[in-house]
């Protein structure tokens, strides 16, 4: 019997250039859409260890858009987000930067993430309903 492979579509954004960088994060912004950020680089093992477990959490939060940047081909965004480490995972409202966890800390990530999407559900629905 054959075996079948589920083929998932990734959710996690690949940023290439600081024109996508700018194009994600103003269309997040104006959606009114968090975002998360996983600074990654080739060479680094614990970054691309990563990689799966922010396709995972991708996968348990639709409302959110996850982006990557591999710090090597997009320098001018790793500068101006200040990375110095990887990998490293920021959370950002409007365009602007809201925490970071540098490390390769799931559980840490896991944690922060689910804060962050709660403050934002909460303050939807309080703005929703104005």
């Amino acid at each position: 019997m054959a075996e079948h492979q589920q083929v998932k579509e990734s959710r996690v954004v690949k940023v290439d250039s600081q024109e996508s960088w700018d194009f994600f994060i103003s269309q997040a912004t104006n959606q009114g859409c968090p975002v998360v950020v996983h600074f990654t680089a080739s060479w680094c093992i614990p970054s691309v260890a990563m990689a799966a477990f922010f396709e995972e959490l991708a996968l348990n939060y639709q409302d959110m858009l996850f982006l990557v940047v591999d710090v090597d081909e997009v320098k001018e965004v790793a500068s101006k987000m200040e990375i110095k480490a990887m990998p490293s995972f920021v959370l950002m409202k409007e365009g602007t930067q809201v925490d970071k966890v540098v490390g390769a800390n799931p559980d840490e990530i896991k944690k922060r993430t689910e804060a962050f999407v709660s403050s934002f559900r909460s303050q939807y629905k309080m703005t929703k309903n104005m």
